[in-house]
C-alpha cells in the first residue's frame, strides 16, 4: 500500500471513526469539504498550522496525527496501540483515565459506553462554554463540531434508556453552544445556520422534557431576531415564550428573558412597557441563588447593560450614560458583554456631544474587542465609531477611526 492509499485509509477511517462526514468534518475545521478530500486522497497535506485542529478534533496527539499522516505505523498497529493504552489504564472511573483516552477505548468497545462516559463529555461541553466570554469563537469552533460529532456517533450505540437520555441532553447543550459560536464568529451575520442549531437544540431539550436547556436555545434565538433580524415583534414574541416556558424552573432564564422583552419594547419606542419590564426583570434577577440551574449564565452586570441599551433605544442618552457608566465600573474582566458595555457607553456620550469621554470609552470596547473578535461588540464599537463621523477631522476620532479601519480590515 503507498503513502496516499495509506493518508486516504487512515485519516478518513479516523474521521468516520469520530462520527463526521467529511461536510461535517470541515465544517468544525472551518474549511471546505473538497479540502477534506484532498487530504485523504493523498493530494495535499494539512498546513502545520491546521494540525493542532484537526488533532484536537480526532481526539489525537500532535505526534499520533503526524504518524497517522505519514503512515510511520501500518494503519492497523496504529489503531491497536490506541486500543492497547486505553485497555492499560485505571478503571473508567479511576483519576488517571483521560478523556481521550477514554474514547478511544469506546470506540473500541462500544457497549463500554456508559453515564460516566457521557457526564465527561458533557463536562467538557461546559468546559468549553465556560471560555466563550474571553476565548475568540473561531477558535472554539472546531472542539464544539468535534463535541457534537462525538453525540451523533454514539447515539448510533446500542444505548440504555438512562445513558441515551444524558446523551440527548449532551446534544442539546453542544447545539445551543455551537449556535452562540457560528453567529459570534461570523460577526452576527450568519442568522440562518445559528437559528438552525438553536431549533435542533430546543427540539432535543423539549423531548427530554428540560425546560432550562429548552429555554436557553430559545433565548439565544431570540438575540438573533432581535440583535440580527433587528426584528422587536419576533425578538419579543421568543423572549415572552422562553419566560413562560422558565417561569416556575429559573429565575435567570426568566429575569434574562423579560430583560430582553423590555429591549424589544424600547426598540419600538414603547417607553412604559419597557420599564415595566425592566422592574419585572430586576425583580426576578433579585431572587437569584446558587440553587438555579442556570445560575452559572447569572452575571451582576446583566442587568444595568440590558437598560442601559434600553435607554439608548429610547434615545434618552443621560439615563443610559448612568446605568452604563455603573456597569462598567464594575467590568474589568474583558469579557466580550464587557466590550458592549463600553461601545454603549461611547454612544451615549455621543448622543449628549461629549465627545472626549465617547472616545475614551469607544478606546476601553476596542481593547476587548481586539482580544476575542466578539461579534456584538464590534458591532456595536462600529455603530459607535459612525455616530463619531460628525468629529472624524479632530486627532482623537482620527486616532479611534484608525484602530477600527485595522479591525475592519482584519474582520
Amino acid at each position: 500500500m503507498g503513502t496516499s492509499a495509506g493518508r486516504r485509509r487512515a485519516l478518513a477511517k479516523r474521521r468516520a471513526a469520530m462520527g463526521f462526514s467529511q461536510e461535517e468534518f470541515a465544517h468544525a475545521l472551518g474549511v471546505d469539504r473538497t479540502t477534506v478530500g484532498r487530504w485523504e486522497t493523498g493530494e495535499r497535506d494539512p498546513q502545520p498550522w491546521t494540525r493542532p485542529t484537526i488533532a484536537t478534533a480526532l481526539h489525537l496527539s500532535l505526534g499520533e496525527l503526524d504518524a497517522l499522516l505519514s503512515e510511520t505505523e501500518p494503519v492497523h498497529t496504529l489503531a491497536a496501540g490506541m486500543v492497547r493504552r486505553a485497555a492499560d489504564i485505571p478503571a473508567q472511573s479511576g483519576p488517571g483515565f483521560e478523556a481521550r483516552e477514554r474514547q478511544s477505548y469506546i470506540h473500541a468497545n462500544p457497549g463500554a459506553l456508559d453515564l460516566v462516559a457521557v457526564a465527561q463529555l458533557r463536562k467538557e461541553i461546559q468546559n468549553l462554554d465556560a471560555r466563550y466570554e474571553t476565548e475568540p469563537s473561531t477558535a472554539l469552533v472546531a472542539q464544539c463540531g468535534q463535541h457534537l460529532g462525538q453525540v451523533a456517533h454514539w447515539h448510533t450505540y446500542p444505548l440504555t434508556h438512562q445513558v441515551r437520555r444524558d446523551l440527548h441532553a449532551a446534544y442539546a447543550e453542544a447545539a445551543t453552544l455551537m449556535g452562540q459560536l457560528v453567529w459570534d464568529a461570523s460577526g452576527r451575520r450568519d442568522h440562518a445556520t445559528a437559528r438552525a442549531y438553536f431549533t435542533h437544540a430546543a427540539t432535543a431539550a423539549r423531548e427530554l422534557g428540560d425546560p432550562v436547556a429548552e429555554g436557553l436555545a430559545l433565548l439565544r434565538t431570540s438575540f438573533v431576531a432581535l440583535y440580527g433580524d433587528r426584528n422587536p415583534k419576533a425578538g419579543l414574541e421568543l423572549a415572552q415564550h422562553t419566560a413562560t416556558i422558565t417561569g416556575t424552573t429559573s429565575h435567570v432564564l426568566t429575569g434574562l428573558a423579560v430583560l430582553h422583552t423590555a429591549e424589544a419594547h424600547a426598540m419600538t419606542g414603547a417607553r412604559s412597557q419597557c420599564e415595566r419590564a425592566l422592574s419585572q426583570a430586576e425583580t426576578r434577577l433579585g431572587r437569584v441563588d446558587g440553587s438555579d440551574a442556570a445560575a452559572p449564565l447569572y452575571a451582576s452586570t446583566q442587568f444595568g447593560r440590558l437598560a442601559g441599551s434600553c435607554y439608548l433605544a429610547l434615545n434618552d442618552a443621560a439615563r443610559a450614560q448612568a446605568l452604563l457608566e455603573e456597569t462598567a465600573a464594575d467590568s474589568h474582566d474583558g469579557s466580550k458583554a464587557s466590550a458592549i458595555v463600553h461601545a454603549n457607553l461611547a454612544l451615549a456620550h455621543t448622543g449628549q456631544g461629549h465627545v472626549h469621554e465617547a472616545v475614551a470609552a469607544l478606546h476601553a470596547a476596542l481593547d476587548v474587542v481586539e482580544q476575542h473578535r466578539g461579534g456584538g461588540g464590534m458591532s456595536v464599537a462600529f455603530s459607535a465609531g459612525l455616530a463619531l463621523k460628525p468629529w472624524r477631522t479632530t486627532t482623537a476620532v482620527g486616532d479611534v477611526y484608525d484602530r477600527l479601519l485595522t479591525l475592519m480590515t482584519a474582520a
